[in-house]
């Protein structure tokens, strides 16, 4: 496994990341055999949400982490907040009142980030600001970021809250790619031309902002896996032949493929399957030419002005 500083944090975080939500959905036993997998190929990084599972993803964890025998100084532990049933909420007493819960469902003292969930119109980030340095002061969070949020929400975040944004958590994969598609098509009338984020890949860059790329295997949270879908056979045909040439999996050509680009973005693993997981970690390994990339970006339907 290689290892990265996340955002300017200067730690050194696993290149992938394990994500937990379908923790729940597992036994003690079964999520003890996840963790010990993941542990096994380098991933020292898991991320968290006070909704996944009602909170038993988190519960889940810290007993089949136990279990697994880890130690807790040596994970980073992620977690977000900001959603709750029928609306987003950024308020300080939610968001503080969020963490007090997770800590204890994690059972630990601290979170290494804590990011904020989905975008909330009616923040004020007074409030948001407030609750950080609650936290931090407090020692129950050590970093923070946001997830799925454009630069201009960003930044009035930046504007009051005084320590870094080091992380945004924003879809991506090979069949998944707005962050990209409008930078090819700048000043084009095309349908891809379309800036759909604020331009938060180079925004990121500029402000050594971590993307964490969750769901790269899927094609959106209605479309499913793109391995199954008619419209990215060709696409899973062309990481498959990649796959094949370099003795490794479907799998790890698709990590590879995020890894690939300079941006060091940090890929969430979804899965909890212990076999895929480490296949997907394989990845790293795995070196694509600039060609070979863009063969994988055209291969999903794409194409170059």
């Amino acid at each position: 496994m290689n290892f990265m500083s996340v955002g300017t944090t200067g730690i050194e975080a696993s290149r992938l990341i394990l994500g937990c939500m379908r923790m729940s959905e597992l036994s003690v036993a079964e999520a003890a055999e996840v963790l010990t997998a993941a542990h096994a190929s380098g991933i020292n990084f898991y991320d968290h949400a006070d909704i996944y599972g009602g909170g038993k993803s988190e519960t889940v964890f810290a007993q089949a982490a136990k279990a697994a025998g880890l130690k807790r100084d040596e994970l980073f532990l992620q977690s977000k907040v900001g959603i709750r049933k029928g609306f987003f909420d950024f308020s300080k007493e939610h968001i503080v009142s969020s963490v007090e819960g997770i800590l204890d469902r994690l059972e630990t003292d601290h979170l290494d980030f804590l990011l904020l969930h989905r975008p909330d119109t009616l923040v004020e980030p007074e409030e948001v600001a407030a609750a950080f340095e609650h936290l931090e002061q407090s020692g129950k969070v050590k970093y923070f970021g946001v997830s799925n949020q454009n630069p201009m929400q960003i930044e009035l975040l930046q504007k009051y809250v005084p320590m870094k944004l080091q992380a945004n958590q924003l879809q991506f994969g090979p069949a998944h790619t707005p962050m990209v598609d409008a930078g090819f098509n700048v000043n084009m009338f095309d349908e891809a031309g379309l800036n759909r984020d604020g331009s938060i890949l180079d925004y990121s860059r500029l402000k050594e902002m971590t993307i964490q790329p969750w769901s790269p295997f899927q094609v959106d949270l209605s479309q499913g896996l793109f391995i199954k879908h008619p419209a990215y056979q060709e696409l899973t045909a062309k990481l498959q032949a990649y796959a094949d040439e370099r003795g490794v999996t479907l799998e790890a050509i698709v990590m590879a493929w995020i890894l690939r680009h300079p941006a060091m973005m940090q890929p969430i693993v979804g899965s909890m399957n212990p076999e895929r997981i480490t296949k997907m970690c394989e990845g790293i390994t795995v070196e694509l030419s600039r060609q070979e990339w863009y063969d994988i970006y055209l291969s999903a339907g794409n194409s170059l002005p």
